[in-house]
């Protein structure tokens, strides 16, 4: 099983595509104007209690003010005040957290307006984006994740990744960490840490240590809001998460970010860093891997899947609903109970593939085909925990009901990313009207008229959709080789997959799109 990273960076945004054999499984889209994301540190101001909600809101600096919820503060809570108080108001050195004096614990069952009031200050990390009409959700008891381990300041605790499965292994990684570890720092050991050497291992523990400590030094008479420790973008986060032995390269078409990239992987795996590939080619990245396609796929209310079957998936406020259709498929000689088990099967896949592709979280709620046979409703659901095993985000499933419905709880930490996939006509802006498609070749020659006459290029590429290429390309005395004789310049002609029917899209010599 192999994978590949395809990003396509523009001015605005960032789009990110994870591949699997060739088929996308996860997209995202990170606009360069978001100024927040899961994982950011901030020190924060208490703007309203709410004693009846037993949580606070808080102001980092945004628009709306941040939830943090009592039980979202964290035992050692009164350990980080005390610190964070020493940080802000000293007037010598800054002691080390392993030489702190940590406070007693706060009660589990406790008030928060027994611990805050309006006007403190607190430390805080962003575990949920905001999505619809909520704020971000805030937790106190904050981490710093590395590639090989998390710290978790002010506990002691070392724990290591189930999906190690050796004991031996096991052991080795927790004694070593307890080994080398400071005090008042617990540590979690991630899956990629299996079979890391001691050097390896310390040597990022100290610099996660040094982060936090060296965010602290910053605070010294500092008011909030103020971000404190930023975490890495969404591109390197999926780096740090992924870069495994089936990850096999990283296209991007953007030099600087190329650059950018090679450092960082340079710096956590430097037998990797030949994997990172800047994408020259002409088309646009997404439509040469087959990404622009396979998004138009995907991202509808209605997914095909396999033999004529289908999903239909829709997104409420509350939760959202998978319904499993069978389409016009049907094996000649199979019961209905027979044809029922092996669309569920393949759909239970799909559903794994939309759930992380479109970052659906929350209560998703799947009504399968009906099936009379508890085994077969068994297997339906082994076969989704299995789909879902490689799903890094949090995740329940609940066995099949009587009644075919299936529930799966998923961690929800930013917005369902949802692409509209249905176009409005280019040409008649969805009146349902347009002009005569005969015209077409006559407004595309008039627009090439227009651009030579203001910039005279020796070079231009037309990009057009597939069938429109055909025709302007074809024979010896093609229409293409006419236009560039008539207004002296080399035109080459691209289709594009993308495009509607009736659309086209001029690009001068430097890459850019001519807009006159």
């Amino acid at each position: 099983m192999s994978y590949e990273l395809v990003i396509d960076a523009t001015t605005c945004e960032i789009n990110i595509a994870l591949l699997r054999d060739k088929a996308l499984i996860e997209l995202s889209k990170e606009k360069s104007d978001i100024r927040f994301s899961v994982g950011d540190i901030y020190l924060g101001k208490i703007k309203k209690i709410m004693p009846g909600l037993n949580a606070a809101f808080v102001d980092i600096g945004f628009k709306k003010d941040a939830f943090l919820h009592y039980l979202d503060l964290g035992p050692q809570f009164n350990t980080l005040q005390k610190y964070l108080s020493l940080a802000i108001n000293r007037k010598g050195r800054m002691p080390s957290l392993h030489r702190f004096k940590k406070s007693p614990d706060i009660k589990k069952e406790g008030k928060i307006s027994n611990v805050l009031k309006p006007g403190d200050y607190v430390v805080v990390q962003i575990v949920k984006e905001p999505i619809s009409t909520k704020g971000p959700r805030l937790t106190s008891e904050v981490s710093l994740a590395g590639r090989n381990l998390v710290l978790l300041p002010f506990h002691d605790k070392v724990s290591v990744s189930q999906k190690i499965e050796s004991a031996e292994e096991k052991n080795r990684l927790k004694q070593l960490i307890q080994s080398i570890k400071a005090k008042n720092y617990g540590v979690i050991v991630r899956t990629a840490a299996e079979g890391k050497k001691v050097a390896e291992l310390d040597g990022e523990l100290r610099s996660l240590i040094s982060k936090w400590e060296s965010a602290f030094l910053k605070l010294r008479n500092a008011s909030p809001p103020k971000l404190m420790i930023q975490e890495l973008d969404r591109v390197s986060v999926i780096l740090r998460d992924l870069l495994g032995v089936s990850f096999d390269t990283i296209w991007v078409n953007d030099a600087q970010l190329h650059r950018e990239m090679q450092d960082y992987i340079r710096s956590i795996a430097p037998e990797k860093v030949k994997i990172v590939k800047l994408y020259k080619g002409k088309l646009p990245i997404f439509e040469h891997f087959g990404i622009n396609k396979q998004i138009k796929n995907l991202f509808g209310r209605t997914v095909s899947f396999k033999n004529g079957a289908y999903l239909i998936i829709e997104h409420t406020e509350a939760l959202h609903v998978i319904d499993v259709n069978s389409g016009n498929r049907s094996k000649a000689g199979n019961s209905q109970e027979t044809n029922a088990l092996e669309v569920n099967l393949a759909a239970a896949e799909a559903i794994a593939r939309q759930l992380r592709l479109r970052d659906m979280g929350g209560i998703i709620v799947v009504d399968f085909i009906d099936m009379t046979s508890p085994e077969h409703r068994q297997m339906v659901y082994e076969k989704m925990k299995e789909a879902m095993a490689d799903d890094r985000t949090k995740h329940n499933i609940l066995p099949l009901s009587k009644f075919g419905l299936m529930q799966i709880t998923r961690q929800r930490v930013r917005p369902v990313l949802d692409i509209e996939t249905e176009e409005v006509c280019p040409v008649c802006l969805g009146t349902g009207k347009i002009g005569p498609s005969i015209q077409l070749t006559d407004q595309i020659e008039n627009h090439l008229k227009e651009i030579q006459e203001k910039h005279r290029f020796k070079k231009l590429t037309l990009r057009v959709h597939p069938f429109i290429e055909a025709y302007l390309t074809k024979g010896l005395s093609s229409i293409r080789k006419k236009w560039s004789r008539n207004y002296h310049c080399k035109l080459k002609i691209e289709p594009l997959s993308s495009l509607s029917f009736l659309d086209y899209k001029f690009i001068d010599p430097y890459g850019d799109e001519v807009i006159d």
